[in-house]
């Protein structure tokens, strides 16, 4: 079975589902290339019109954008003494406040605990102690901080506008090699990939050939216009090669900006424990729907429950939003906040019903 390797580095975190790789040299310069066979290296016209630039162009103009990230924290080994652990990532900046994207499980040690000691490392050299804004475990997305000046921003794009087979760019700290980053050349592969892992749950991820591997979490995916479009988060290994997944910028950029003014994520919650509803599922057991969420408890007294929902419903849309797995699920939870009133359609047995249900 394929695992999906979160791109991060750390020196203690190792399962069989998701592996966070161990390295300890740091490095920050000028970016090296591995690229893989892309398109030519002649700037082109987009069909809107807007120029794209070379693969050289594109890394000229992004390296100064990002940086290295380096956590420590002290934990307890298998003896009960402590032990160092270091992790490694990429980060990119977003703003001259000092905001810095990335993962969250670049800056999360084992069992979910931020790192002690952050150091963010910008391409001129210029060192800098973070401290975490804000980050959201479910969405795998974190925001630090530094005190720095002369920062450049990075320009933000849109998932949205991208084309399946369009050129993209990834740029992170692959196995921390020294001497700078590296940059990775691909297409991308699909788009509205879903990727579902231990507690985190991304929809509309990027799916990518460019190479991407431990040290490139939180580094930027970007279009040939010098855009960041997605945040590498991920790679598959096992029995595929080659697929590299990023979180979407669309789906990022609210989190973020939510991570900076609140820092956390107030998303809203149903109260209930599911299953989703698949058409294998669908046809043993003779449902109505072969889609949707499938509510296998609901909390006495909770949203479900006030609104009339009860075990054995299955969601099929939600806020006007269609419901076909835990993924459209989780994303409309992120879109509307705690105390917002919905619109919730469910079967009950083969009759459709609907109701207003208010978030918690």
């Amino acid at each position: 079975m394929p695992r999906i390797i979160l791109a991060g580095l750390s020196a203690l975190v190792l399962s069989v589902s998701l592996l966070l790789v161990s390295c300890n040299d740091s490095g920050a310069g000028t970016p090296t290339s591995t690229a893989t066979p892309g398109p030519s290296a002649t700037a082109t016209e987009r069909p809107d019109g807007g120029a794209q630039q070379t693969a050289v162009d594109v890394v000229k103009d992004l390296g100064p954008s990002v940086v290295h990230i380096l956590s420590e924290a002290a934990t307890l080994d298998v003896f009960g003494q402590v032990s160092p652990t270091k992790g490694v990532g990429t980060g990119f900046v977003l703003d001259q406040e000092g905001h810095i994207v990335t993962n969250n499980h670049v800056v999360t040690i084992d069992g979910g605990q931020p790192a002690q000691k952050i150091t963010v490392t910008l391409s001129d050299g210029r060192q800098f102690q973070a401290r975490i804004a804000g980050r959201d475990a479910p969405t795998d997305l974190a925001v630090l901080q530094i005190d720095a000046d002369g920062l450049t921003p990075v320009e933000l794009g849109s998932s949205a506008d991208l084309q399946v087979g369009e050129s993209v760019v990834a740029i992170g700290n692959a196995l921390d090699l020294a001497g700078g980053p590296t940059v990775t050349q691909g297409v991308v592969s699909a788009k509205g990939r879903l990727i579902q892992e231990s507690d985190v749950t991304i929809p509309d991820a990027i799916q990518t050939d460019a190479s991407i591997n431990p040290g490139n979490s939180g580094g930027p995916l970007v279009n040939m216009r010098g855009q960041v479009v997605g945040i590498t988060t991920a790679v598959i290994r096992g029995q595929a090669e080659g697929i590299g997944l990023a979180i979407s910028i669309d789906s990022a950029e609210p989190i973020v900006q939510e991570l900076i003014d609140l820092g956390r994520v107030d998303r809203g919650f149903l109260g209930v424990s599911i299953v989703e509803i698949t058409p294998s599922l669908a046809e043993s057991f003779g449902l109505a729907v072969d889609h949707g969420i499938g509510l296998q408890t609901v909390d006495p007294g909770g949203p479900a429950d006030d609104a009339g929902l009860r075990q054995g419903d299955i969601i099929v849309k939600l806020a006007g939003d269609e419901i076909k797995n835990s993924g459209d699920l989780f994303k409309v939870l992120t879109e509307n906040r705690a105390g917002e009133t919905v619109q919730v359609e469910f079967f009950r047995g083969s009759s459709r019903q609907s109701a207003e249900i208010t978030l918690g």
